[in-house]
């Protein structure tokens, strides 16, 4: 009889702190608009049309839930005649001064690009946060003149899970 209640009592004492504990999956939708504001490219001379370079982009991101940060995304990409891969790092700076820090890796055609990635670093309130990141269509503006890279905008979600307080 003493086990019996032991035991129940420890299930009872696992379920209210696994649940207690437990992290909740959260998802935030954003729109964003960046432009280029560092550039280096550099032409690989085995195709006609090749190039390998590093893109600093800056840009605004305007969350559903009303949050705006602004960000900073670092590109490294690989393409010929504007098709190709993307490796990124992104930093998003709210308000607050909290940010959250992702890697995403894609694909480049010329007027569109789509990169998914990790949520790899957060501070403030967004300390100790995992998860995704998905843009499925990354839009880019025609070249103005002056311009060595265009502006982009698109669709970005978020998937995330923060360690309880």
């Amino acid at each position: 009889m003493a086990i019996r209640r032991l035991f129940a009592g420890l299930v009872i004492a696992i379920l209210i702190l696994g649940i207690t504990s437990a992290a909740t999956a959260e998802t935030l939708n954003y729109k964003f608009y960046t432009r280029v504001v560092k550039s280096e490219t550099f032409l690989i001379p085995d195709v006609d049309g090749h190039e390998v370079g590093l893109n600093v982009r800056d840009g605004v991101y305007a969350f559903e839930n009303g949050d705006v940060a602004f960000g900073t995304t670092i590109v490294f990409f690989d393409r010929t005649k504007g098709v190709g891969s993307l490796n990124q790092y992104g930093t998003f700076t709210f308000r607050d001064g909290s940010t959250i820090v992702t890697h995403t890796v894609g694909t480049t055609g010329g007027t569109t690009g789509k990169v998914t990635g990790e949520i790899i670093h957060g501070t403030g309130r967004f300390q100790g946060i995992k998860g995704t990141v998905m843009i499925p269509e990354i839009k880019f503006f025609r070249l103005e003149k002056g311009e060595s890279h265009p502006k982009s905008f698109g669709d970005g979600i978020l998937n995330y899970t923060l360690p309880p307080k």
